[in-house]
């Protein structure tokens, strides 16, 4: 793989089959995914040999159904193994400081159940929950523009249907996704949509 490679470059690798020693529970472990073996059954073998450390498995055809299963399973990242090197750098980065990685096509699934589910939650129940219901104040601190961009980020919708919907370019729509989640201190979309769908129901 060679844009892992580049990536990467001081990284160790070990071939299918060969022995890994027990890592410590800040090594980041990529898992290459073959065509052949079942994906949990690949996760399965390397977790007995590595233990606790974070993995994030590399597909070749990623595939949204795969992607929930490893992720029950424990994956913090699922993602296309031939991503350029600099969004795996990335990938690398947010698992690294806690987060997860979800590919766009399963996150945009994520946030339209996200916000079916919302709506049937009784405005009774979600007012007391403070976990979802944030106050009036925390969107307050949006422009129109950024709120805006934050409930079309709500539905569902990826930065390019933004900028289409909104007559704005995707690097516009980027930059406001950022000032939003800096501003709402949110750490993804998933949780940026609990954010405003909850304040919608109180």
């Amino acid at each position: 793989m060679p844009r892992w490679l580049e990536a990467f470059p001081t990284a160790k690798i070990a071939p299918a089959g060969s022995t890994i020693q027990r890592l410590p529970a800040s090594a980041l472990v990529w898992l290459r995914l073959d065509d052949v073996h079942p994906a949990l059954e690949q996760l399965a073998v390397l977790r007995k040999a590595i233990g606790t450390s974070p993995v994030i498995a590399l597909s070749n055809h990623p595939d949204n159904e795969e992607a929930l299963s490893l992720f029950s399973a424990g994956v913090r990242g699922y993602c296309n193994a031939h991503a350029a090197a600099a969004n795996l750098r990335q990938v690398a980065n947010v698992v690294q400081a806690g987060g997860l990685w979800i590919g766009e096509a399963l996150m945009q699934r994520l946030l339209a159940s996200t916000q079916t589910a919302m709506s049937r939650i009784p405005v009774s129940v979600s007012a007391m929950d403070e976990g979802v219901s944030p106050s009036a104040e925390r969107l307050s601190l949006l422009t129109k523009r950024e709120l805006e961009v934050a409930r079309t980020v709500a539905g569902g919708s990826s930065n390019k249907e933004i900028a289409r919907q909104l007559g704005i370019t995707e690097r516009t729509v980027k930059a406001h996704v950022g000032a939003v989640f800096q501003k709402l201190k949110v750490r993804d979309r998933l949780h940026l949509a609990l954010v405003v769908n909850g304040q919608r129901l109180t």
